[in-house]
């Protein structure tokens, strides 16, 4: 993949190896702009930043791993606006070199949570697992040592940017694995405060009893569904703990503004980082009559 022939305005920056799945949800999501792959996430946010790509897909949370370590951390400083979110169905793959069979593979080498997400099939085969950086790379390198007894866990896109086959689809154990990503921007968009929403916002309470209850007792009282909320520390300190959460529903809204000023009083910070439309997926998932 040529990066330097790329058109920033038409350029979307995720972090991992050509074939990670962060490739595939720009692809899916976007697919008329051009993927542009980064070390770290703190580069993927420097090439938004600095204008060598447009948008910055970043994964939040993982329906079966959990949220992504670091992002929480690094997202708030990031200089960067929410403008939309995605929901990226996660279909592993078996990835081998070509004429490899599966009755032949003996190790199996993965993101940590990639192989954890496909232990039924790893203890069926009874392969050995081996630990890599993520599962574009790993993909990479079994392409590169052409040993027909060791096969990557990874995206089909993979398979498709290393040449390699594969061996056996979907295999994860979970079927509701999915990953959620953000996209950002320099530059806010303003979504239809009459359509459905979503806020996202990072605040830290004052440290005196019962300052969580007090500033989220807005949101129930205003009606706003909170669908998350997550504590980190900060700055190594075990007082500093911030909070990062997600609303439905525009600050322009009365209650949700009512919400937010409540949540403000009780709050030593509060910032906004993007709000954007609703992703239809989340509807889907809801049960009849919520």
């Amino acid at each position: 993949m040529m990066t330097d022939t790329l058109d920033p305005s038409r350029a979307i920056a995720f972090q991992g190896e050509p074939g990670a799945y962060s490739h595939l949800a720009c692809r899916n999501a976007y697919p008329a702009m051009q993927p542009l792959p980064c070390p770290t996430f703190e580069d993927t946010f420097a090439a938004v930043r600095e204008g060598r790509a447009r948008y910055a897909m970043i994964p939040i949370d993982n329906s079966v791993a959990g949220r992504v370590a670091d992002v929480h951390h690094l997202m708030p400083y990031a200089g960067l606006h929410i403008i939309a979110e995605h929901f990226e169905r996660i279909s592993h793959h078996l990835l081998a070199v070509p004429g490899a069979t599966i009755d032949g593979i003996r190790t199996v080498k993965s993101h940590v949570h990639a192989l954890g997400q496909c232990r039924n099939l790893i203890r069926e085969l009874g392969l050995k697992v081996v630990v890599g950086a993520d599962t574009a790379g790993a993909a990479a390198e079994i392409a590169e040592r052409g040993d027909s007894t060791v096969a990557a866990i990874a995206s089909e896109l993979a398979a498709e940017a290393y040449g390699l086959i594969s061996l056996k689809a979907n295999i994860e154990d979970a079927a509701h694995n999915t990953t959620r990503f953000v996209v950002l921007a320099r530059d806010a968009v303003e979504p239809n405060p009459n359509q459905p929403c979503v806020t996202t916002f990072v605040f830290r309470v004052r440290n005196v009893a019962a300052a969580l209850y007090k500033a989220l007792g807005g949101f129930a009282t205003n009606g706003i569904n909170m669908t998350r909320l997550e504590s980190y520390m900060v700055g190594g300190e075990f007082v500093a703990t911030q909070f990062y959460a997600d609303v439905e529903g525009h600050p322009a809204n009365r209650a949700l503004r009512q919400a937010l000023e409540e949540l403000d009083f009780f709050s030593h910070e509060v910032r906004i980082l993007g709000v954007y439309p609703l992703h239809p997926f989340r509807l889907r998932q809801r049960p009849p009559g919520e």
